[in-house]
């Protein structure tokens, strides 16, 4: 947008289910009314909001009420996953218009960009969205990323990704802005967008995945770091009689709290009829899926697992609110609504035991309000937010 202030009142007006009057936005966001005469008046001519009637509120004449035209821009978020990739293309409000999925290709990076780059333009051309309207591509990653350059950093999922530079490869084949972002930290903005949060808004994000990833957001916005690399939980030791992981420890999130752990598991707890063993991440997930139906339907064993996973997650959710001093504990991703019964019934309590705040308040845990594509979702938030945010320094936009 080039004018602070200009975001500033734009994102008023997004905030505002019912819209907002020039007079309420100038109250809302302390400028002047010259200034938000003067911005809005933009704002009219290029068509991101629209008046919608008119309204009485005390003596004067009637107010004029002004919101958001969600068909004025796009973004398109796109979710990198070693099993499936997710593609949305969300309006200037952040709703889903249009949604497609493909299978990660299990081959070079190059080949799974150009995956992407295709289901991108088929997603835009089955939308019958103006192209001039999209004003970018989200990438949301596994970590770690060299967000700076636009680099993904050898994630432990996906082999042979080493510096590779996705956000430039990517925006050369699309001819669009592409923004990379961690997927978690991307979810966690998703998740500020959905819920509309408050500026004092903090929770913990635990983004459940093919690996496991955190994202923390305070005073209303996702916290970076230092690197962009926040979150990174898999060497967090939550069971030290578990098994051995690579680092040298044992018991770490990585080998206890994951997909393809809690499946390792319910093999070695006899859930299965069968003795077939896999570990590529489509093994995983059909497994996985099995082991939670098998749960809903009231096998013992199944259950057992999965009460076992929620314990060991506690634990390692107990260390981050009490580290953090968040308000409230979020679970998302891929995984986490074949998960969501068992989680939410054990889980906090546990927490709420282990709590270091525990005289003073509960801390509420609960999934995203977003669904399964919260990373895609996320991603095409962070490229809104470049729109409509009056943060947009912080986001690193490629063309």
């Amino acid at each position: 947008m080039g004018d602070f202030n200009q975001s500033v009142v734009l994102e008023a007006v997004r905030q505002s289910d019912e819209g907002l009057s020039r007079i309420e936005l100038a109250a809302a966001t302390g400028l002047s009314a010259q200034t938000v005469t003067n911005i809005t008046r933009r704002l009219l001519d290029d068509g991101f909001i629209r008046e919608a009637g008119r309204t009485i509120n005390g003596p004067g004449k009637p107010r004029v009420t002004l919101r958001l035209v969600p068909d004025s821009r796009f973004s398109v978020g796109v979710h990198l996953d070693p099993a499936i990739m997710t593609f949305v293309l969300l309006d200037l409000s952040g709703t889903v218009v249009r949604r497609m999925s493909v299978r990660t290709p299990a081959k070079e990076p190059r080949q799974i960009v150009a995956a992407m780059a295709t289901t991108i333009e088929a997603l835009i051309t089955a939308s019958g969205v103006d192209r001039t309207r999209i004003a970018g591509v989200g990438v949301a990653a596994p970590g770690p990323l060299d967000v700076e350059k636009g680099t993904v950093i050898d994630p432990p999922k996906l082999l042979g990704w080493h510096r590779v530079p996705l956000r430039a490869v990517l925006a050369e084949a699309t001819g669009m802005p592409v923004v990379l972002e961690k997927d978690t930290t991307a979810a966690a903005v998703g998740e500020l967008w959905r819920r509309r949060a408050s500026a004092d808004d903090s929770f913990v994000f635990v983004y459940l995945g093919t690996g496991i990833g955190t994202a923390v957001a305070r005073d209303g916005r996702a916290i970076l770091g230092s690197t962009r690399n926040i979150g990174e939980v898999g060497h967090v030791i939550v069971d030290p009689d578990g098994p051995a992981c690579t680092c040298g420890s044992r018991g770490c999130v990585e080998v206890v709290c994951t997909p393809q752990a809690i499946v390792e598991q319910a093999e070695r707890a006899g859930v299965f009829r069968d003795d077939r063993e896999g570990s590529d991440v489509e093994a995983v997930d059909g497994r996985f899926t099995e082991l939670c139906e098998r749960a809903a339907a009231g096998d013992a064993s199944a259950v057992g697992v999965l009460r076992q996973a929620a314990v060991h997650m506690s634990v390692l959710v107990a260390a981050l609110t009490n580290m953090l001093d968040v308000d409230r504990v979020v679970f998302g991703g891929p995984f986490w609504s074949r998960l969501a019964g068992v989680y939410l019934r054990e889980i906090p309590e546990r927490l709420a035991r282990a709590s270091a705040t525990r005289a003073v308040r509960e801390i509420p845990v609960d999934g995203t309000v977003v669904g399964d594509d919260v990373g895609a979702v996320g991603a095409g938030c962070v490229v809104l937010d470049s729109v409509l945010s009056p943060r947009a320094s912080v986001l690193l936009l490629d063309g």
